[in-house]
């Protein structure tokens, strides 16, 4: 029996086959819950800084958020699959209405899942977003800032700063205008008035420039009521401006100044340890020692160039002679400097005598 003709491998056509192609796999998402997973127009939440590990950025979030979050508005509720609203229960000969109910279900369920911390992708290097819902970004934000400004006492180890964003707009000078005209009204709309600041920062983007965007802002605020005034060293109110990519995120914040810019790592130093340490005349860096005293710190020079100031008169008397003759008039002193002169120099003992 003859065997069986083996195929050819080449196509009909004499056309060769394409070679496979391979695409990157997607990049897996942070939030599994319904609703945008990255940072846009139309969202409120918080924006926050860390220092190169933004995973442990998260959990320290969430941690610190959920702590306070249900100090200031009680424990979030959650509710079972069980609890869920399910769909109609008898039998609908309108398919129509059947329908609609049916999407209300589904979109009621999605808003189940929602959580009132998530968090999203930000666009941008150690910087993480968490979208609130439900919560005013801005009072949750001072209530933390101000509890760890009272107390001292550090719950953080990686996040830096922590800015409320109580409105979010597409990082376009027109559409930032027309945004903030109503934004600002809250604050600084007549009656409302007070004296502010405006920060920028920009990230990933460079179609805008720093100074464009202030002084559009500040035209705006100056419009609202023209008692609003700028205050660089202790305004009441700061205009923190974070602009990422194609999203402007807004955000009107008290105390910026006395909470160190808003920084977690720096509100819960003390005074002495926020203040430079004094420097002496000649620029070295000096030490204050347990008695009050001023030491340089340099062992190079050795323990003859420190200063140590005298502790009491007397001591400072058996020093120097000198200080304790007193000074007298001008025509007693002239006739010394001439005697010295005219007599050239002469030891220290006849000096001090």
């Amino acid at each position: 029996m003859a065997a069986p003709a083996q195929q050819s491998s080449q196509p009909v056509g004499g056309k060769r086959k394409g070679k496979a192609q391979f695409f990157p796999a997607k990049r897996a998402r942070r939030c599994d819950a319904g609703g945008p997973r990255q940072l846009e127009p139309g969202l409120q939440g918080i924006l926050i800084t860390c220092n190169m590990n933004e995973r442990k950025c998260v959990e320290e979030a969430y941690s610190l958020l959920n702590e306070y979050g249900d100090d200031m508005y009680g424990p979030e509720k959650f509710i079972d699959k069980d609890q869920q609203p399910s769909g109609s229960e008898g039998e609908d000969d309108d398919v129509e209405a059947a329908l609609k109910k049916e999407v209300g279900d589904i979109k009621a369920s999605t808003e189940m899942r929602l959580r009132r911390f998530q968090s999203m992708e930000s666009g941008a290097n150690n910087v993480v977003f968490i979208r609130t819902l439900g919560i005013e970004p801005e009072k949750l934000v001072h209530h933390i800032l101000q509890d760890m400004y009272k107390t001292k006492k550090k719950k953080t180890r990686v996040i830096l700063r922590m800015l409320p964003i109580s409105g979010t707009c597409k990082a376009f000078l027109e559409d930032m205008k027309k945004y903030a005209e109503t934004f600002l009204e809250p604050w600084f709309k007549a009656p409302n008035k007070g004296t502010f600041q405006i920060v920028y920062k920009s990230r990933n983007n460079s179609h805008m420039t720093r100074e464009e965007v202030i002084k559009e802002l500040a035209g705006i605020v100056g419009s609202l009521n023209s008692e609003n005034k700028v205050d660089l060293t202790n305004p009441e109110y700061t205009v923190v401006v974070e602009i990422i990519k194609a999203v402007c995120c807004l955000s009107v914040v008290k105390d910026y100044v006395l909470f160190r810019k808003y920084n977690l790592q720096e509100v819960v130093k003390s005074t002495k340890d926020s203040q430079p340490h004094p420097k002496l005349g000649n620029g070295k860096e000096a030490k204050l020692e347990p008695d009050g005293k001023l030491n340089q710190s340099d062992p190079a020079e050795g323990k003859n160039n420190q200063q140590v100031a005298p502790e009491s008169s007397e001591e400072l008397g058996q020093r120097n002679p000198r200080s304790e003759t007193p000074a007298g008039s001008e025509e007693e002193v002239k006739p010394e400097l001439e005697s010295q002169v005219s007599e050239g120099p002469t030891s220290n003992e006849n000096e001090i005598s």
